[in-house]
């Protein structure tokens, strides 16, 4: 019906795919662009009404929840008791799907060095938090557990490198913070030995206080580390964000929530775009 509507064909056979034609990728250009405006009626809607209240459906990445959603709800709930926040974990990867979905209304998300987040236009992100990424190993398979952070100027390399045999402890595969994992070591010249696949921060330090491989761990997650935990910081990052359907920024709750959330993290918080 809708290609007869346009004149033109907007589906064709790729082998046993169907792709979208040159003018099904420009109706769906147009179809984001009114899924916006939409947005944004909403929004300047919701602001019309009195107060901020009612259900607030929010997707956070595990290690999201101890260290950001609590502070975060608690902050909502002094200035907002109305909002009725309701949380539930999701992988960064799968934030997109749900918010255009309707599942959530807004998310907390986060991207790597080496593992960039995707051009998306039908989301808007405001950044949150940006922290080091930790090398956790275990003292005994440590050459130098005496160490600290690492020293300006250290390589990845540098720091990774004593480490290429040594079984590692990586997030599941097909997430984001698995191949952050396998492109750094890649980048310090090596292919990780992948032993354990584990996707909570908590695990990955016990694992490596007795000795079963080497991790990557964000800064929020390293207190309170294990007794044979070595942490050495390494020089890449993971960015936090609080991603929304494009638009929607000026939902009143949804900029209740990026409030509260930058509340939650300060001082950390980076600026604002």
């Amino acid at each position: 019906m809708l290609e007869r509507e346009a004149g033109v064909p907007l589906l064709e056979r790729s082998g046993r795919r169907v792709v979208l034609t040159p003018a099904g990728r420009t109706l769906v250009t147009h179809a984001d662009a009114v899924l916006e405006r939409l947005e944004l009626a909403v929004s300047e809607l919701a602001g019309a009404r009195e107060g901020i209240g009612g259900p607030l459906r929010i997707g956070t990445f595990p290690s999201g929840g101890p260290a950001i959603v609590p502070a975060t709800l608690a902050e909502l709930a002094r200035r907002h008791p109305a909002l009725q926040p309701m949380v539930q974990e999701i992988d960064s990867a799968r934030v997109s799907d749900g918010l255009r979905a309707g599942e959530l209304d807004v998310a907390l998300v986060h991207d790597y060095d080496f593992v960039p987040a995707s051009p998306d236009t039908t989301v808007d992100q405001v950044p949150l938090l940006e922290e080091p990424m930790y090398l956790a190993t275990g003292a005994a398979t440590d050459t130098d557990p005496a160490r600290g952070p690492a020293a300006r100027g250290d390589t990845l390399a540098e720091l990774l490198g004593p480490w290429a045999t040594t079984p590692w402890i990586t997030a599941r595969d097909g997430t984001t913070g698995h191949a952050m994992a396998v492109r750094a070591c890649q980048a310090a010249g090596f292919q990780p030995r992948i032993r354990h696949q584990v996707n909570d921060f908590r695990t990955v330090l016990a694992l490596a206080a007795i000795g079963q491989g080497a991790g990557f761990v964000p800064e929020m997650a390293t207190a309170p580390a294990p007794e044979n935990v070595v942490l050495t910081r390494l020089p890449l990052f993971r960015r936090s964000k609080v991603a929304f359907r494009a638009g929607g920024g000026t939902h009143p709750a949804i900029a209740a929530f990026v409030a509260a959330a930058r509340t939650a993290v300060a001082p950390r918080a980076v600026p604002p775009y």
